[in-house]
């Protein structure tokens, strides 16, 4: 696989919102709040990056958009309708989302062919296109070597593209990726970043991805959206964002450098 160089962009045609928050708040406690005010406006077709520290609120936006969880106000579109509180399967079935969890997402017991076919069974009804699906999958993410593997004992890249492969599944056209380059080797990263810009391009996929290391993250983003203190302090292209003071002041810090 290539390598993935310094920032790309994609130009996106319909600049017509897909995915919007409006005026999302969110708190788990009375005095505890998540997300402060959360407006953002997603393309079809843009791969986004939520960056923030750790308990910036990266994942709870990903769970209000797939509805996991509900915000205490405002209002989550998608192709112009309000789902904000539509439940899960409804977001799933009829808005085709997806999501690649930051932990686990796979059977662990069972082998990597047994996973995709155990979600395939649930997503497909049809034996002949759910077993060609699952074939395209498992050679356009190279399992073929560890097709009979159990699933726990895959490493850390490859459980990654296995749970990649298995959201796929169901054709979705968002996928919501929680941190999926975290705690993984300079190699896998790299072999990681390639899938994504590769998804967005061959499945026409509009993709969320959140991670809290920017170097890693920003390679692959067509625009990204810093989070602090509950609210998008900064939002941009990746170069903008780099030259963003309030990017700087909240996150980035003065001395940090992209290589």
């Amino acid at each position: 696989m290539s390598v993935v160089k310094k920032f790309r962009i994609t130009k996106i045609k319909n600049s017509k919102p897909l995915i919007s928050l409006k005026k999302i708040s969110l708190s788990f406690k009375k005095n505890h709040l998540i997300l402060d005010n959360i407006s953002l406006n997603i393309s079809k077709g843009q791969v986004i990056g939520l960056l923030g520290p750790n308990g910036a609120g990266k994942s709870s936006l990903m769970n209000l958009i797939t509805g996991v969880i509900k915000p205490n106000y405002g209002n989550i579109i998608i192709n112009n309708e309000d789902i904000t509180q539509y439940p899960i399967y409804v977001r799933t079935k009829k808005f085709k989302i997806s999501s690649v969890p930051q932990i686990g997402g796979f059977f662990a017991d069972l082998s990597a062919e047994d996973n995709l076919n155990a979600v395939g069974e649930i997503l497909i009804k049809d034996i002949k296109q759910r077993k060609s699906k699952i074939e395209e999958l498992i050679t356009k993410f190279e399992l073929d070597a560890v097709r009979k593997v159990e699933a726990k004992f895959l490493s850390g890249g490859m459980k990654r593209r296995l749970v990649i492969s298995m959201s796929l599944l169901g054709e979705p056209e968002i996928l919501l990726m929680d941190e999926p380059l975290a705690a993984l080797d300079p190699q896998t990263i790299q072999m990681l970043q390639t899938i994504i810009i590769r998804l967005q391009s061959e499945y026409n996929l509009t993709i969320l991805i959140s991670d809290h290391q920017a170097r890693d993250l920003l390679v692959v983003c067509d625009k990204a959206v810093i989070l602090s203190n509950s609210r998008i302090v900064a939002e941009g292209t990746p170069s903008q964002l780099m030259q963003n003071e309030d990017a700087t002041k909240h996150y980035f810090g003065d001395n940090f450098k992209f290589k």
